[in-house]
């Protein structure tokens, strides 16, 4: 793979997928192409992809297509689709598959592999609240998993046009057993020759699992109050409550043998300095679109099971923040 031009699908053209998608084609080192509905690919067709970061703004040409069929397999394949999006295109996908495909499907909340040769007692779990019928785990085998985690923020302004919220932000990857292979260098070079921080990680696991604490406690807080970070940062007894919630998480991390790469401090410290910024959940309540509540409580209830701990905190704040999406999208 490494003597020729590697292939890279993105799937799904969403702010994520655009924001890597656009990165990449600008590498120049890799044949890049993205999928998704026929309206959005027209548009890429006809205009390529434009990112808009807080220093520069660019266009590039990428092959857009509708279908799997179209662009065979690939050595990449990056699923930037919402985690309910991604089970319903298990059937499709398996076209961009072959036995050396490098997957990097969704880690939003804690993802099907996440046991995945992990040392211990929990080796190899798999996580019926996740995968039901291991469809995932058949489909995208976790041996060919890279994981990823998107800690850009970005926000779509139009089919094809996606910008970047902020000059912080990385896609750290790794493999799941810490070493760091050929195909994970790969990726983070062409990730990062296309103007992307993207490091390799030998704490895959602990990134993922700051990533799925941290929405799992900051999101539904961000649609109970309806507050900016700024304002959340005005009110120590709410701050009180999520660091209640991360220490409820973080014990569960620990029943693991997990190390969370930041403290609790650290992480609550550099939340709350992105000011005026609203959780993505905030931001899709506000568009009464559908949220994504439901992988975190899936989650949430596979990792509970399996460590017999309790979260009482965190439990309270997701039964009124299900009350309270169902109110909105009710309107």
């Amino acid at each position: 793979m490494s003597q020729r031009i590697p292939k890279i699908c993105v799937y799904g053209a969403g702010a994520i997928g655009c924001h890597l998608a656009g990165h990449l084609a600008r590498s120049k080192q890799c044949d890049v192409s993205i999928i998704d509905r026929e309206d959005v690919v027209t548009i890429i067709q006809k205009q390529g992809i434009r990112v808009i970061t807080p220093d520069q703004d660019f266009n590039v040409q990428v092959h857009a297509a509708t279908t799997p069929e179209e662009l065979g397999v690939q050595d990449y394949v990056i699923v930037a689709t919402k985690i309910q999006q991604a089970n319903t295109l298990l059937a499709s996908i398996t076209h961009l598959i072959g036995t050396e495909t490098t997957l990097l499907p969704p880690s939003t909340g804690i993802p099907y592999f996440f046991f995945h040769e992990l040392e211990g007692p929990f080796k190899n779990r798999h996580l019926a609240e996740v995968d039901p019928e291991d469809r995932q785990w058949q489909t995208m085998p976790p041996e060919q998993v890279l994981p990823v985690v998107f800690w850009y923020g970005a926000h779509s302004i139009a089919p094809g046009v996606t910008q970047q919220d902020g000059d912080q932000g990385r896609y750290p990857l790794g493999e799941l057993n810490g070493r760091h292979s050929e195909r994970a260098r790969l990726l983070s070079h062409l990730l990062e020759q296309g103007g992307l921080r993207a490091p390799l990680s030998a704490n895959i696991r602990g990134e993922i699992w700051t990533k799925f604490a941290n929405s799992l406690c900051w999101n539904p807080v961000g649609i109970l109050t309806l507050a900016d970070m700024d304002g959340i940062a005005e009110s120590p007894a709410v701050v009180n409550i999520i660091k209640g919630m991360l220490t409820e998480i973080d014990a569960i991390a620990g029943s693991f043998g997990l190390t969370v790469p930041q403290s609790i401090t650290e992480r609550i410290n550099y939340t709350l300095s992105t000011g005026k910024h609203k959780v993505s959940m905030l931001q899709d309540l506000e568009k009464h679109r559908p949220l994504e509540l439901a992988p975190f409580e899936h989650s949430l209830a596979a990792v509970k099971d399996i460590s017999g701990k309790a979260t009482p905190t965190i439990d309270m704040v997701l039964a009124l923040a299900n009350l309270r999406n169902a109110s909105y999208t009710a309107r």
